[in-house]
């Protein structure tokens, strides 16, 4: 593998990978449900199979990452182990289970002329999916791209660039011996980023539609350039709003929880607002289980008055996703100043309520425009595992077509079949 190709040698291997990705979405868009569901029970073999030399390119890229001074949240995304790697294998196995989306039908009517028409989901074509020191994406955008018919053009980061290689080398075992196309599941074999700037473009008509999941920088650039439809959300910047009436001690374990489980994922936990009512008798206790557990504690003046060891807020705070185990806390006068804070600060991703009022928790969810909203649960379950999809492509924070964790039904479009017996139009 080469990191840097002349140019026009760049072009010709994307613009192929494109046309080879086009020839196997369409036998793979014809597929049976069990010959996709086959190739993703052998890919969860070779996945397990191939541990040894997955940990071994996966160590080769921690090294690497360590030495080019990535922070803690990357190096988190990046590694792998065996637990994450049966990890991985489960959600292939557990994609097997979902229910094929292609050939649903979503509606049916009668005409009273007797045409009889259908509304029937179909794969979205071809997904190029570019995505940064993430290497499970790798399996899940695959498979899920697999189960919903699409072949799929992934490009991982550089950082990741020797697991990727390792994982796509056990799909494409589960492909060959299901008897599909090996090239319905392809990586970018560079590293080269120009390759990205071939796929915004299109491939020649050859991608239906990009996912990009990254730093902000990748994404914006995804939206910015791309020449073809985007799923995507620019970052997570998560909230939760501690209501008047939230019980203390679920309210504690549940911002530890969506703070600090996983603090490099995009379900995190970013800034935390809570009611002034409530600020004397609840703040203590959340911080004190934030700061006990290693967490940095921003604050504003309220804040700092009743905790001890708390960094003074900057407006740039209520922008920042950390990503980091860094956490934002105002103290609001009520559920509108949360909210109107939520809607001028969030990004659309996730937002929480945690409150015992039921009033208090259906206007928040009603009213809050995110992609995403809990009432009292940990944000950390913004996942598409955790809702049941199997796994995620990604978390769509867009209004049109997908919103949310992109599974397999929202990797899927759909047509009109209409069945006649002769009618001709007046």
């Amino acid at each position: 593998m080469l990191d840097k190709v002349e140019t026009e040698d760049l072009k010709d291997l994307m613009a192929d990978m494109g046309r080879r990705a086009r020839a196997a979405g369409q036998v793979l868009g014809l597929a049976p449900t069990e010959q996709k569901n086959a190739a993703l029970r052998e890919m969860a073999k070779a996945v397990r199979a191939s541990a040894t030399d997955i940990l071994t390119g996966n160590a080769r890229d921690i090294e690497a990452m360590k030495a080019n001074g990535q922070t803690a949240a990357f190096l988190d995304r990046g590694t792998l182990d065996i637990s994450r790697i049966e990890a991985i294998a489960q959600a292939l196995e557990a994609i097997v289970e979902l229910p094929d989306p292609v050939g649903g039908v979503l509606a049916a009517w009668d005409r009273p002329n007797g045409l009889k028409i259908e509304r029937v989901r179909t794969p979205l074509g071809i997904i190029g999916v570019i995505y940064e020191s993430r290497p499970n994406v790798t399996a899940d955008a695959g498979a899920l791209c697999l189960k919903a018919g699409n072949a799929v053009i992934l490009r991982g980061g550089s950082d990741t660039i020797n697991s990727n290689r390792a994982l796509h080398a056990a799909l494409r075992q589960g492909l060959k011996a299901a008897g599909l196309p090996e090239d319905a599941i392809q990586v970018v074999p560079v590293t080269d980023r120009a390759a990205v700037g071939e796929m915004l473009q299109g491939l020649n008509g050859n991608l239906d539609v990009i996912v990009p999941r990254g730093g902000k920088s990748l994404v914006a650039r995804v939206q910015a350039d791309a020449r073809v439809p985007v799923f995507a959300h620019l970052e997570g910047l998560v909230h939760i709003y501690v209501d008047k009436a939230a019980d203390v001690e679920k309210a504690a374990a549940i911002v530890v929880n969506s703070k600090l489980r996983r603090t490099g994922i995009c379900g995190a936990l970013e800034t935390l607002l809570v009611n002034r009512e409530v600020a004397q008798s609840h703040l203590p206790a959340i911080l004190k289980a934030l700061q006990d557990a290693g967490c940095e504690v921003r604050g504003d003046a309220t804040v700092q008055a009743i905790g001890e060891g708390i960094v003074a807020a900057t407006e740039e705070d209520w922008r920042t996703e950390y990503l980091d185990k860094i956490l934002a806390v105002k103290v609001v006068a009520d559920q509108a100043e949360a909210m109107a804070h939520i809607a001028e600060y969030g990004s659309g991703h996730t937002d929480c309520i945690l409150t015992e009022d039921a009033k208090a928790a259906a206007l928040f969810l009603a009213t809050v425009d995110s992609a995403i909203v809990l009432h009292n649960a940990s944000t950390q379950f913004a996942d598409g595992g955790e809702f049941g999809m199997g796994a995620e492509i990604g978390i769509a924070t867009g209004r049109m077509h997908a919103r949310g964790p992109v599974g397999v039904e929202q990797l899927t479009s759909f047509k009109y079949q209409v069945r006649g017996e002769g009618q001709t139009r007046s």
